[in-house]
């Protein structure tokens, strides 16, 4: 994917992720004004933490597609991590105050009023929820974007949130089951605090540089290989910020090939690279084969 249309499309998911999540939080605020529900509060901080966490990945998915200038060698891609871990500090925080909430409403229970607000509004959150979580899910497929990967377990997370609050609030209004209202509101807390550690890990793996898969790197090293004056290779390292991943191998040719017929075979290789990782940032050490390297590769 072309660098233009990859831009295009996460900002677009930026825009479509805090457009939904204004909508929700002032919904379930409604909601939980009429209804008094903790599992409805419950949903509507989630909600809130969504709004802001989407603020922020907007911002930051602005800052990381700045091109990279002096200070700046590597562009500005692990912007995007950062605010992943911004997000994951606000899940953290709500989750905690949920947890709290719901053992007061367990020790203190009383019956809600107008769940069939509290139902309906739920069910507009679900069916938002679950249009947006599916474009999310393209674009990151497309882009592979840290900022939006991280978004979009907000809202995956949310959807399920919602599905908990309508059947807390069915029973809980057929059953008298009052107790059943906070017992949820600590479960999505417990979820949500599942899917901190999914975002951290995710936000984590950028910052400290780690390879791409297996399989990725394996795949470069076939295309390397693949070319018929390639007679080695070693020294693969790679990484990924923001949606740029940067390999960098040595290739090992002929000793006796004049440089320039090792360049022009070294930017054939390049190309190949290119192909397969589109808009990656590939540097090709050229090496006489058989020269032995003061370093070797990690294990």
């Amino acid at each position: 994917m072309i660098g233009d249309e990859r831009a295009r499309l996460v900002r677009a998911a930026t825009y479509a992720s805090t457009s939904v999540a204004l909508v929700l939080v002032l919904a379930k605020l409604f909601a939980w004004l009429l209804t008094g529900s903790v599992s409805l509060l419950s949903s509507l901080v989630d909600s809130s933490l969504d709004l802001l966490a989407s603020a922020i990945t907007w911002l930051a998915v602005r800052h990381a597609m700045n091109p990279a200038d002096r200070e700046h060698r590597f562009g500005h891609g692990k912007a995007e991590a950062l605010s992943a871990l911004a997000q994951a500090g606000f899940i953290l925080a709500s989750t905690i105050g949920l947890i709290f909430a719901g053992i007061e409403r367990l020790m203190m229970p009383h019956p809600i009023v107008r769940e069939e607000i509290g139902i309906a509004v739920s069910l507009l959150s679900i069916v938002a929820t679950a249009g947006l979580a599916l474009f999310q899910r393209h674009v990151v497929r497309r882009t592979g974007s840290v900022a939006i990967s991280a978004d979009a377990l907000h809202y995956r997370s949310d959807l399920l949130v919602n599905i908990a609050v309508v059947m807390a609030l069915l029973l809980t209004a057929r059953f008298g089951v009052v107790w059943l209202d906070g017992a949820v509101a600590i479960a999505i807390a417990l979820y949500l605090l599942l899917g901190v550690r999914a975002i951290v890990g995710q936000a984590l793996d950028v910052l400290m540089d780690r390879e791409l898969p297996g399989a990725d790197r394996r795949r470069i090293e076939a295309i390397a290989r693949a070319h018929p004056a390639a007679r080695d290779l070693h020294g693969l390292r790679t990484r990924t910020s923001g949606t740029t991943r940067f390999i960098e191998l040595h290739v090992a040719f002929d000793p006796d090939l004049p440089l320039a017929v090792a360049h022009c075979h070294g930017d054939q290789i390049e190309a190949a690279i290119k192909d397969a990782f589109p808009d990656a940032e590939v540097l090709l050490h050229l090496d006489p084969d058989g020269l032995e390297e003061p370093q070797r590769d990690p294990e």
